[in-house]
C-alpha cells in the first residue's frame, strides 16, 4: 500500500485569500511612503514604476487610497506625489511618545549591573548637564541621582565629555563667570585650567571627574556619537576608592560598548535628536512629558 506523506501546514492555510491580498497591498503602500521619505520631495508615477516594477494601474490604486487618507498629496498633473500631512501626525506622535528614561534604561541597567556603579546618560543644556536616564546598582552604597535632575557641566564627568566635543568658539557660552564655584579642592575654577583638561579629554576619548563635583566621588564618561556628532554622554559614578586604574579601564570598556549600543538604537537616537531640538527651542520636555 502506497504511503502518503502529510503536507506541512502553512501559516497562511487558515487565512482567507483576501487577507494575503490586503497584507500585500498594505506592504506595498508603506513601501511607496518610504520611497517618498527617502526622496525628500515629489515622485512621479513613472518614478514609482521604475523603482518598484509595479504596474501603473496598481500604483494608481495604491496612491489613490493613500491620497484619500491624507498620507500623500498629488503635487501636479504628471502625476507626481509628495508626502501628506498625516505622515507628520504619525511622526509627531512617535517622537512625543518616546521616553528616554525608559528606552535607554535597558542599556544603562546593564552597565550598572556589570560595573556595580551608577550609570548616567546626559545631554548638554546651557551650562548644565541634564540627566535623561539613570540606573543605579543593587547595593547599599552608591551614587544617587534621578532622571530630570541637572548638574554643572564644568565639574562633572558627563559635562566635561560634552564640553570637550564643542567647537572651542562655543565653549564660553556653556561656562559660568570666572572663577567657577569651587565645590571641592579639586574643582577646576578657571577657563584656562578647564580648557586644558578638555583638550586632554578630547584626545583620550573619555572624561574624568576626580572628586571635582563632590568629595569622595569619581566618574568616567564617554560620548554617544551618531554620524560624528556627540548627541549625549554616558558615565558611571561611584565611590572614589573603587575607581583605581584597573577598575577604571574595565568601566571604560563597558561604557564604550554601551555608547555604541545606544547610538545603534534608532529609538534612542530619535529621542535624543528630538530632545536637542526641544532644548534649542527653549522648551525642553520634562520627565513627565516623556
Amino acid at each position: 500500500m502506497a504511503r502518503t506523506t502529510a503536507r506541512r501546514a502553512s501559516v497562511d492555510d487558515d487565512r482567507p485569500v483576501s487577507a494575503n491580498y490586503h497584507a500585500n497591498a498594505l506592504a506595498r503602500g508603506i513601501a511607496l511612503l518610504e520611497r517618498l521619505a527617502a526622496r525628500g520631495g515629489a515622485l512621479t508615477l513613472n518614478d514609482f514604476n521604475a523603482d518598484t516594477g509595479l504596474p501603473k494601474s496598481t500604483l494608481v490604486r495604491l496612491l489613490g487610497v493613500l491620497e484619500e487618507m491624507g498620507y500623500v498629496v498629488r503635487a501636479d498633473e504628471r502625476p507626481a506625489y509628495r508626502l501628506g500631512h498625516k505622515t507628520l501626525t504619525l511622526s509627531t506622535a512617535y517622537l512625543s511618545g518616546l521616553d528616554l528614561s525608559q528606552i535607554a534604561g535597558g542599556h544603562l541597567a546593564g552597565v550598572a549591573g556589570d560595573t556595580g556603579q551608577t550609570a548616567n546618560l546626559g545631554v548638554l543644556d546651557g551650562r548644565e548637564v541634564l540627566h535623561v536616564c539613570v540606573r543605579e546598582p543593587d547595593r547599599p552604597i552608591r551614587f544617587h541621582t534621578m532622571p530630570g535632575t541637572r548638574d554643572a557641566a564644568y565639574c562633572t564627568g558627563l559635562g566635561k565629555m560634552l564640553l570637550a566635543r564643542l567647537d572651542p568658539a562655543d565653549l564660553a557660552a556653556h561656562l559660568p563667570p570666572e572663577p567657577f564655584p569651587a565645590r571641592t579642592e579639586q574643582t577646576l575654577t578657571t577657563a584656562a585650567a578647564l580648557t586644558g583638561d578638555l583638550r586632554d579629554t578630547a584626545a583620550r576619548g573619555y572624561a574624568v571627574d576626580d572628586n571635582e563635583g563632590n568629595v569622595g566621588l569619581r566618574c568616567v564618561a564617554v560620548p554617544v556619537e551618531v554620524g560624528g556628532l556627540c548627541l549625549a554622554a554616558v558615565s558611571v559614578s561611584g565611590p572614589s576608592a573603587e575607581f583605581g586604574e584597573v577598575a577604571r579601564a574595565g568601566y571604560l570598556d563597558r561604557l564604550r560598548a554601551a555608547g555604541a549600543a545606544l547610538a545603534a538604537d534608532a529609538d534612542v537616537v530619535a529621542a535624543l535628536e528630538y530632545l536637542h531640538s526641544s532644548l534649542r527651542s527653549g522648551a525642553p520636555r520634562t520627565q513627565e512629558d516623556g
